[in-house]
């Protein structure tokens, strides 16, 4: 056997394994021998039958037998019956007001039961109204004497894995067993270094790989777990220092800033920068001074003001010219994740930069857009600089030759057909939309290094930023603009809404304006969609709001199926406030800047990942006035209740993706296995000196030998990895 064999050479395996293992991902032998448990059953934790005694509680684990429901002889109570039987003897099961139980439960399954013992005339010790659960996920066949202590070896506990639909966690136990047992395990050669291994008191590849397996302490199966979130955390670390390594090395602008003209730029805006934002602001113009290019992540809450960062690190790099020229423009391209984005942040540059007198385009998939346009328009009897829709063709030329220094965009500016004449810096908005590929496809079009700084409100623990962002250099702006009020955020019940909306109303009566989100568009159902009947659509929300709740208020709807005019249209029309409800998707989640609205409804919820719901109610944290947000939800568990909880109580983003991270890890941040890491890299990330070191140790490493030459087995490991990560 060899770890690269396939495992069909080794294993029998049915059509479904075959397909579950694909589902998994797990083709060869190297791969089942990397599918590590996710918990352990305690060996401990569970009793032979035949050393049970009245009174006691107890766990059992065994083969259920004579299932059958009745009713008792003299009271007529219904109750279920059962025997469960393991190697040392049988004990008969009780279930009264509870007969349901015997018809869920299969003949001959094996289950783990948990009660208290007492003895009865009629059937001698018996458990009476216990705890059962179906244990086919633990490898334990009963008949291959795995509970004798010869057996068991000093085994810890048996290794439960994470199962799929066709293979079972007791199918894995025994293939790794049987894997363990042979010569490819003993042989295998670790790709970390010895002295980084002592350094951290972390266990040799193959010791860990047989006690993540089968541990005899508790203590081994921690160590080999925090051996391979340690080396999750490390490889990543790796590819992500090495794409910085070779992206520093390009060619790149060094920048002039004049900070007269910075400071006559900022002057124009309405309001004073806070320190957070001076900050960010001073720290990115000493990266542009340097002869090399810059990488860094600016995290800002919803509302923190991302936005002006972003336009005058833009100003600065615009003011300087192309390498031996004295006229023309270096140039910036920012991307955002969506149409809606883009068209507000277009808009807004054209604002920023009226007085400038330089070009500004728009491209999208919808279309071309150029300010100012050569003709204008027209307010009343003054002449007004306005923006032009335009070819993509003549739009690419003036890109190509320089003559627009500012190209705002989506994914489209990432095409191949978009050349840029002097590229002086990307920025990319929202960062966690983006695959690393995408975000650096753009960076690296010109075979040159532009300057590149991305930008994003999700908020990230730091731990997070630090493995995922290994490449980027991180500001954070923690301080929201002066005069901004906490959004009072109300969890409410279906017995609330009514006081809820009276509450709405005021609001609305007082001028303001409001959001209402529902998880659909409308209420077509597809065949896999019978069971979300109760889940709230915009098209029937919307008019049942018209109809029953506010007949008196303008109420347009917004989502994603409509066209981009038509978008543009309703979000205009609710800036201008002749719209007073909109009804929409989520779509609105990112960047929509509407002051006026105070008040968002989110209906459904439960259905919304944490920081999503943070996104959303950051669209009513636009202004000075208090703001609302109310969680229309049916919290069917503790947990998902917890989670809503945590959004009424967390002061800011960053408290709330701390919180979440201690909870319940980083992944249901925004959704399971958002971030592309594993379980078990995941409980990595709540160990901040764990990632401290793997990212030293990676950095040591890159900077003595950038493709790693000195490390042959380490480079083919990374490269066998293909860490791709990404982040949507």
């Amino acid at each position: 056997m060899y770890l690269n064999d396939n495992i069909e050479s080794h294993f029998r395996i049915d059509p479904n394994q075959k397909k579950a293992l694909f589902h998994l991902g797990i083709n060869k032998i190297r791969d089942l021998l990397y599918y590590f448990p996710s918990r352990y059953t305690d060996i401990s934790e569970f009793r032979h039958i035949n050393t049970l005694k009245d009174g006691e509680q107890a766990t059992v684990i065994g083969i259920i037998s004579n299932l059958k429901t009745k009713k008792s002889f003299r009271s007529k109570i219904p109750m279920g019956e059962a025997i469960i039987t393991d190697l040392t003897g049988k004990i008969h099961i009780i279930w009264f007001h509870q007969p349901y139980l015997a018809k869920m439960l299969r003949e001959g399954s094996t289950v783990r039961v948990t009660g208290k013992i007492s003895e009865s005339k009629n059937y001698g010790l018996t458990l009476t109204n216990p705890e059962i659960s179906k244990e086919d996920v633990l490898p334990i066949d009963l008949h291959d004497s795995l509970f004798q202590q010869k057996e068991m070896g000093g085994q810890y506990g048996f290794p439960v894995y994470p199962e799929t639909k066709g293979i079972t966690s007791k199918w894995f136990y025994h293939a790794i067993g049987k894997i363990l047992k042979n010569d490819c395990v003993k042989i295998i050669e670790d790709y970390l270094d010895k002295e980084i291994l002592d350094k951290y008191s972390l266990p040799s590849l193959r010791t860990a790989l047989v006690w993540i397996h089968s541990p005899q302490k508790k203590e081994h199966a921690d160590i080999a777990r925090k051996r391979f979130a340690f080396e999750e955390v490390f490889f990543i670390q790796l590819a992500r220092q090495q794409e910085r390594k070779k992206y520093e090395e390009l060619f790149s602008y060094k920048l002039i800033i004049n900070d007269k003209d910075i400071k006559d730029f900022t002057s124009r805006f309405p309001f004073n920068p806070t320190l957070a934002q001076e900050n960010t602001i001073k720290t990115i113009l000493e990266d542009l001074k340097k002869d090399k290019p810059m990488s860094r992540l600016v995290e800002g809450d919803v509302g923190s003001g991302k936005t002006f960062v972003s336009a005058t690190i833009a100003y600065a790099v615009i003011k300087n010219r192309p390498t031996g020229q004295n006229f023309g423009n270096l140039q910036v391209a920012y991307m955002a994740p969506t149409e809606v984005l883009a068209v507000q942040l277009f808009e807004n540059f054209i604002k920023y930069f009226e007085h400038t007198g330089i070009s500004i385009a728009l491209m999208t998939s919808s279309g071309c857009r150029k300010f100012p346009s050569k003709t204008g328009g027209w307010e009343g009897n003054k002449q007004i600089k306005t923006w032009t829709p335009i070819s993509r063709n003549q739009l690419l030329k003036w890109i190509k030759n320089g003559e627009i220094p500012i190209v705002i965009g989506t994914h489209s500016l990432i095409s191949k057909k978009v050349e840029f004449e002097d590229l002086g810096l990307v920025i990319i908005d929202e960062q966690h939309r983006f695959g690393t590929n995408q975000r650096m496809k753009l960076a690296k079009k010109e075979g040159h290094s532009p300057h590149y700084l991305s930008m994003t409100a999700t908020p990230i623990p730091r731990t997070l930023a630090l493995t995922i962002y290994g490449d980027l250099d991180l500001s954070i702006i923690d301080q929201m603009p002066e005069g901004r009020k906490k959004v009072i955020t109300e969890i409410i019940s279906e017995n609330k809404r009514l006081a809820a909306y009276e509450k709405i109303k005021k609001e609305l009566a007082e001028g303001r304006q409001l959001y209402v989100i529902c998880p659909k568009i409308d209420n077509t159902l597809d065949k896999e969609d019978k069971i979300k009947l109760d889940v709230k659509s915009v098209t029937s929300e919307a008019k049942r709001l018209d109809k029953e709740v506010f007949p008196n208020y303008n109420i347009a709807i917004m989502h994603s199926k409509m066209s981009k005019e038509k978008k543009e249209l309703v979000m205009k029309e609710f800036a201008e406030h002749k719209i007073d409800i909109l009804v929409s998707t989520s779509v609105i989640e990112v960047g929509v800047n509407i002051p006026n609205a105070t008040v968002i409804v989110i209906e459904g919820a439960e259905r919304f990942g944490l920081a999503q719901l943070h996104q959303l109610r950051g669209r009513v944290l636009r202004s000075t006035f208090q703001s609302y947000c109310y969680l229309f939800a049916d919290a069917k568990t503790d947990k998902t209740m917890d989670r809503l909880k945590a959004l009424t109580k967390a002061t800011n983003g960053f408290e709330l993706a701390e919180l979440d991270l201690s909870l319940r890890g980083a992944g249901l941040l925004a959704g399971d296995k958002q971030w592309g890491i594993t379980d078990l890299g995941m409980e990595a990330l709540k160990n901040i000196k764990m990632v401290e070191a793997a990212r030293a140790e990676a950095i040591q490493i890159i900077q003595k030998d950038i493709d790693l030459k000195s490390y042959p087995l380490l480079a083919l490991t990374l490269a066998s990895k293909n860490l791709k990560l990404h982040f949507e």
